[in-house]
Formats: structure tokens, C-alpha cells, sequence
């Protein structure tokens, strides 16, 4: 047997021989410098053993690498997106449709005053204040009119520039999609350029708007999970495995943030992910331990974290907006008081705790139609209302929007005649009975079994006059702490959620909503009602202002009334409070939808049959419209149809045990379409539920995973339906043609992408492809 000879020059094996004839010499460790031993010279023994011992200075002495695969298309087709997003971006220098209503905000922002927005979560709103801080925004411009000329401390370049940024991003984003679905480079290349080429894509990424940012975040969280997916097979609970789960749970909450569309994207990934977990368990090969770690690791990723953030979102919003504004009204007092200046001015001095005597206002919970205060003033329910039935004429009581003297009342001890506090102050309790006399008329809160004006079920709420009839006064009421903790609970000041439950006939002081008529002075009816069940916040009523009336004479009691109280008392709510009520007055509030100019309804985005002028030049006629390469959304439309007729197709011969596609083929193209037919029907199919005023770039989300669809159906057909080649030349030829006549549709309609250059009325009319778009042409 024969044994290989040992290596030469490592450790353990002979030293290399030299070739016949040759005398063998060692190299030298290296050149000898000044101080240094050459050849000729023997390092120290205890130097040589170092040099062993150090193999660090081996690496030292060979340069350090660094190999790098760059994708040159992708990197072309990022620079082709970041020109089309960013060419002329400072141009039309003028508010540009919804710019009006998203300027608003960015200039709230900027001076950290609050606001409340009924659209979505804060997280937009910030990223285009950032821009604006960037740039170097003061917040001073006047967003009131479409088409205003921007002042030149506006920074229109740096406030339009993120959502173009994020519009171009989402170009590279579609590619490594379609390369993560195991698709061909030229799929992937299709895809790209399709959003590249998408002019409602472009213009709406190219103002100060919401949607480009939406998408991006979209796109990077179904790019993520794919990621992850891919990861998955390869080597779970890796780095790189829990950087792109991350990721995913990261993107789904960024899009909610700015958006509530994101949430359907974001459903959608949870039910995927369930489906591939369901699998998951399934896998016989994984341990009962594993399965649990992949479980929770989800569950980490995909729900803790984003609402997490989510929260983070409100805790930055309310952190950054803690200034008094405009929205405040809307917010209870508690929320109010927080804020610096506004009511926090107010009632920055009032004691805490209600004692008898107390001087007080009643705001109601529930701030619908409108926030208002309980009210009373001179005048009288007429003796008869206009449906023949008769009243108390008693003094009125009513639910008053605005601040007033009138709005003020003294919590009396029914006991004593004294309306001052005394010294000690004694705390109302819950369960304590009160009288409530109005503080300028001195008539006390009455109620008894009268039908109210408007709300004939119910009973009329007074201020009590004698009349000296059989009518005696029936003005006690027991105070009851909705949000008490204990029975023995002090009513305090702001904080305390009241209801005044009527001694006699057991009626709730409650607001009814409905404006009264001229007689009232369209102010709000308050009415006694007795069939209540649960606490509804029209019943709830809470303490505003307060302080401790000192004057027992009238005169001096009105004067009192009228001055600011002077005790320092803060009152701070948690941000769990604060979050708590904000999300839910973004939920339930809702603006006044009326019939918008350029709103559509869903089935007219499908069809392109509608369109929006977003700006006209009041000279030279130059305009932007939302309005897309119609040949690409007439192919998704076309590419969507093409997927389901197939899939069904295929599912059908299935049954019946016949496989036209291979096995991989069947899952790639199930898993390609339910994410993109999904995504689209996802983002698209509940605007019919959802009674708004709807636009069509509402649809821009759908429509971006329906064009994501078009090269994967291409790339089917070419691989399954063109059997020869020559089948597979003319497709392909087909295909060049048609991405041409893309690229010849973007061309075209271009003018109203950019908003330049201005056009003739002949050329406008051309562009008017279909008789239901407006397209604005100037009359010479």
C-alpha cells in the first residue's frame, strides 16, 4: 500500500526538497531594516516562539477583501424611479389639492400645537413634518385655499420630498418582490417598470401627500415576510431569519401608522402567515418545542411589536403636540387640562375635590353634535310649543357650546341655605344628594313629569319659578361616580365622571342632542330621562371649572363669578389615558361628508372612468391630474381575470388527478397569486362597505399589487402555453410592443403627470380618452 508523501511546508510534514543540484536556503521572515535582523542575523529564541504564537500579525499580512454583487439593473431602475419622482419636485410652487388639508397639520406640528385627525393614525402627519422641519418650516402659511401661491419660507422641495423618495423606492421594492417569488429577472424587471412607468403612481408621490409613503411601507412589509419565508426553508432562527420577521412586524405597523388602509395589507400577512404556520405544525420533522419557538417568535414579530409601535406612534404624537389648539373642544376636560394654555389656563388654580358651596361648570361627556356646558338663562318654555301641547313655563335649561356666565351653578347642601364653603370645605361624596342652583338667576335644577319640548318621552328639565300652583318644586338630585373606585369616592374636578339621578321621580340629567328652536336659541335640549340602561355618555356630565364661592350676597356672588380662581392645582393624565381617548375620538368622529366634486365610487376606479384635477395655472392653463397609463391598468384588469380563470382552470383538472404544471410550479403560482389577487381584493373590496367620500387614489394600493400580477401571468403564459420556440419569439416580441406602447401612454399623458409642459386646447381634448374624465380646457 502506498501512502501519499507528507505536504511540504506544514506543520508536521518534511521541509520542501530542493530540485537536484540545488542547495536549499530558508527565506527570510522579511526584509531587514535599520535595527532589524537579516539573513545573515538569528532573531532571539524567545521572539521566534512569539511570532508562533501571534497568528493575528499573519492575517495583518494579507489585505483585507471585500466582495460586493452589485445588481446594475436594479441600480438603473433606482436612479430611473429617483428622477421621475424627484425631477421639477418644487414645481407648481402652489398648494396642490390636498396639500391644503395635509399643510394644516404639518404647520401644527411644527409649532407642537394638538390636533385631532379623523383620517388615521399621527404617523404620516409626522413624516411630512419632518420634511418641513428639515427644511426649515416655521409653520406660517395660511393652508385655506387650493391653488395659493406658497410664500417663499414654505420649503416645497423638502415638504414634497419624502413621499417622493418613498414613491421611488417602491420601483426596486416591486422588483425583489417578484425575485423573491422565484420569478425570472425579466418578470422582476417587468414589475419595476410598471410602477416605474404608472403616472397616478407618479403624481401622487411627487406632492405632499400620504399614499406613496402607504404603499412603500406596504411593499416593504409583503417584501420582508417573503424574505422571511425564503429564510425559513434555508435556516430558521437565524440572524438573518428574525432581522426579516422583524422587518415584517416593523412595515405592517409603519403602514397603519400612516395610514388605516395599511391595515388590510396587514390582515392579509397575518392570515399567510397563519397558513404557513398551520403547515408548520404539520412538519413531523420539528420537535413539540420547536413548533412552540416558531409560534411565539410570530406572535412576537407579527403582533406584539406593531402594536407596540403603534403606541409609540401616540406616545410621539402627544409627546411632541402639548400645546392648546384648535381640536381641543372635542376632548373631555380632563384631556384638555393637560395641554399648555387653553382650558389648562383656565383651570390651572381650582380646587380638586366638589365641596358644598362650590361654584362649578358641567361640561357633558359625550361632546356630540358638539361639546357644550349646562346652561340657564332668564327666559322661559313657552306656555304652548307650535304641536299644541303645553309646558311648565318654567325657566329654561339647555346645553350651551360656548363659554358663558350662565354656565355656572353652586352645589348647595339641601340642609342649609348657604351657597358659600364653609371651614372646613365638606367633600360630596358618591351618593350624596345636592341641590344645583344656577348661579345668576339663583333658580334651582328642576325636574318633573312634563314632557320635554322636543323629546316627549322624556321629562322637561327647569329652573324652578314659583308660580304659586299646584306644581311644588322637586330640585333634588343624588350625584353618582361612573369612573369611582370605591363607593366612598370624593366627586372631583375633572376627573370625576358624574350622573345626577333625580330624587323623586328616578330621571337622569341627560343631553338629547336635538336643537331647540328660535325660542331656545338653537341651543341643545337637556331632558330628564328615567328608561336608561348602562351609562351613556350623553348622561355623564363632568366639572370644568370650579372653584369655592366665598360670597353669600348675589352682587358679589356675580362678580365672583367672572373672576379666574388663583389655587394651583396640575392635573396630569397618563399617556394609557391620553391614547385611550384620542384613538377612540379618531375612531368615532366623523366630519360632515358631503358630495366632494371629484369623488367617485369604487366600481369607476376598476375602469379608470373617473379622474381629479389636482391644479390648474391660473394662466397659462398648465394642470396635474390623477389620472394613470390607462394601458396598464386595462392590462392588470386583464392579467387579474387571466389568474382567476386559470387558477380555477387548474384546480378543476386537479380534482380530477390531472396536472397540467408541475408541483412547484402549482405552489409558486397559488402562493404568486394569492398575495397579489389577495392584496388587490385586500385593498380593494371594503371601500364598498364604507359609507365616506371615497377618490379614486384610494385604489392606488390595490391597483400596485394588481400590476405586480400582470409580469407573473406574462411569465406563465410564455413557460406553460408557448410550446416551440417560435410561439415563444412572437410572445416575446408581442411583449416588447406592448411595453412600448406603455412607455408611449406614460409620454403622453406626462404633461399632466409633472404639470408641465402647458398645452393647447387641442391637445388637451386629445388626451380626453374617455367622455367621463375632466380634462380642463380653457375658453380663448
Amino acid at each position: 500500500m502506498s501512502h501519499p508523501p507528507p505536504r511540504a511546508g506544514k506543520e508536521g510534514g518534511l521541509p520542501a526538497q530542493a530540485p537536484a543540484g540545488q542547495v536549499q536556503r530558508r527565506a527570510p521572515l522579511c526584509p531587514a531594516p535599520c535595527g532589524r535582523p537579516g539573513p545573515a542575523q538569528s532573531w532571539p529564541r524567545g521572539q521566534r516562539r512569539a511570532g508562533r504564537r501571534m497568528p493575528v500579525l499573519g492575517a495583518l499580512k494579507r489585505p483585507v477583501l471585500l466582495r460586493a454583487e452589485i445588481n446594475v439593473s436594479l441600480v438603473a431602475l433606482a436612479v430611473a424611479a429617483v428622477a421621475s419622482r424627484l425631477w421639477g419636485l418644487a414645481g407648481p410652487r402652489a398648494v396642490v389639492f390636498d396639500e391644503v388639508y395635509y399643510g394644516q397639520f404639518v404647520s401644527l406640528y411644527v409649532k407642537r400645537i394638538f390636533f385631532v385627525d379623523d383620517s388615521g393614525p399621527p404617523l404620516g402627519h409626522a413624516l411630512l413634518a419632518l420634511g418641513g422641519y428639515l427644511g426649515g418650516f416655521d409653520g406660517n402659511f395660511l393652508w385655506n385655499r387650493i391653488g395659493a401661491e406658497y410664500t417663499m419660507n414654505v420649503p416645497v422641495w423638502s415638504l414634497r420630498l419624502l413621499p417622493a423618495v418613498a414613491g421611488a423606492l417602491c420601483v426596486p421594492l416591486a422588483y425583489q418582490i417578484l425575485v423573491e417569488l422565484r420569478f425570472s429577472h425579466c418578470a422582476a424587471l417587468g414589475a419595476a417598470l410598471l410602477i416605474l412607468l404608472e403616472n397616478s403612481l407618479i403624481t401622487q408621490s411627487r406632492l405632499m401627500l400620504l399614499e406613496s409613503i402607504l404603499i412603500f411601507f406596504i411593499l416593504l412589509a409583503v417584501l420582508s415576510y417573503l424574505k422571511f419565508c425564503n429564510s425559513q426553508k434555508r435556516s430558521p432562527f437565524s440572524a438573518t431569519w428574525w432581522f426579516w420577521l422583524l422587518l415584517t412586524g416593523v412595515a405592517c405597523s409603519c403602514a397603519v401608522g400612516v395610514k388605516y388602509m395599511g391595515l388590510f395589507t396587514y390582515v392579509l400577512l397575518l392570515v399567510i402567515a397563519g397558513i404557513h404556520f398551520w403547515h408548520l405544525i404539520g412538519d413531523q420533522a420539528l420537535s413539540k418545542v420547536s413548533v412552540l419557538c416558531h409560534l411565539l417568535a410570530r406572535g412576537l414579530a407579527l403582533v406584539v411589536i406593531p402594536v407596540a409601535m403603534y403606541l409609540s406612534f401616540f406616545y410621539l404624537h402627544l409627546t411632541l403636540l402639548y400645546r392648546s389648539g384648535p381640536h381641543d373642544q372635542i376632548m373631555t376636560s380632563a384631556f384638555q387640562a393637560s395641554l399648555e394654555g387653553g382650558l389648562a389656563r383656565i383651570t390651572q388654580g381650582q380646587p380638586l375635590e366638589i365641596a358644598y358651596g362650590s361654584q362649578i361648570t358641567l361640561r357633558n361627556v359625550l361632546g356630540k353634535p358638539m361639546p357644550c356646558w349646562l346652561h340657564s338663562h332668564k327666559n322661559t318654555y313657552p306656555i304652548r310649543y307650535e304641536n299644541g301641547r303645553g309646558s311648565s313655563h318654567q325657566q329654561q335649561v339647555t346645553c350651551y357650546p360656548f363659554k358663558d356666565v350662565n354656565n355656572w351653578w353652586i352645589v348647595k347642601d339641601p340642609g342649609t341655605q348657604q351657597l358659600v364653603v364653609s371651614n372646613p370645605p365638606r367633600p360630596i361624596r358618591h351618593g350624596h344628594i345636592v341641590q344645583l342652583v344656577h348661579g345668576i338667576t339663583t333658580r334651582y335644577l328642576n325636574t318633573h313629569d312634563v314632557a320635554a319640548p322636543l323629546s316627549p318621552h322624556a321629562q322637561e328639565v327647569s329652573c324652578y319659578i314659583d308660580y304659586n300652583i299646584s306644581m311644588p318644586a322637586q330640585n333634588l338630585w343624588r350625584v353618582e361616580i361612573v369612573n369611582r373606585e370605591s363607593d366612598a369616592d370624593v366627586w372631583k374636578t375633572i376627573l370625576s365622571e358624574v350622573r345626577f339621578v333625580h330624587v323623586n321621580t328616578s330621571a337622569m340629567l341627560k343631553l338629547s342632542g336635538v336643537a331647540l328652536p328660535d325660542w331656545g336659541y338653537r341651543q341643545l335640549e337637556v331632558v330628564g330621562e328615567k328608561l336608561s340602561k348602562g351609562y351613556h355618555q350623553s348622561m355623564l356630565w363632568n366639572v370644568e371649572e370650579h372653584r369655592y364661592g366665598k360670597s353669600q350676597e348675589q352682587k358679589e356672588r356675580e362678580v365672583e363669578l367672572h373672576s379666574p380662581t388663583q389655587i394651583d392645582i396640575s392635573k396630569n393624565l397618563s399617556f394609557m389615558a391620553k391614547f385611550t381617548e384620542l384613538q377612540w375620538k379618531i375612531l368615532t368622529l366623523k366630519n360632515e361628508d358631503t358630495e366632494h366634486k371629484y369623488s367617485s365610487s369604487p366600481l369607476a376606479w376598476i375602469t379608470m372612468d373617473t379622474n381629479i384635477v389636482y391644479w390648474l395655472h391660473p394662466a397659462s392653463g398648465a394642470q396635474i391630474h390623477l389620472i394613470g397609463n390607462m394601458l396598464i391598468w386595462t392590462s392588470a384588469n386583464a392579467a387579474t381575470l387571466a389568474y382567476l380563470c386559470l387558477f380555477l382552470w387548474y384546480l378543476l383538472r386537479r380534482r380530477r388527478r390531472i396536472c397540467d404544471v408541475p408541483e412547484d410550479v402549482w405552489w409558486a403560482w397559488v402562493f404568486a397569486g394569492g398575495l397579489c389577487v389577495g392584496g388587490w381584493a385586500a385593498n380593494y373590496l371594503p371601500f364598498f362597505l364604507m359609507e365616506k367620500t371615497l377618490f379614486l387614489y384610494h385604489y392606488l394600493p390595490a391597483l400596485t399589487f394588481q400590476i405586480l400580477l400582470i409580469p407573473v401571468v406574462l411569465q406563465h403564459l410564455n413557460d406553460h402555453f408557448c410550446r416551440s420556440q417560435l410561439s415563444k419569439h412572437m410572445f416575446q416580441a408581442l411583449i416588447v410592443a406592448w411595453f412600448s406602447s406603455v412607455y408611449l401612454t406614460y409620454r403622453t399623458f406626462s404633461p399632466l403627470t409633472y404639470g408641465e409642459p402647458p398645452l393647447s386646447p387641442a391637445e388637451l381634448r386629445a388626451l380626453r380618452w374617455k367622455e367621463s374624465w375632466d380634462i380642463l380646457i380653457r375658453k380663448h
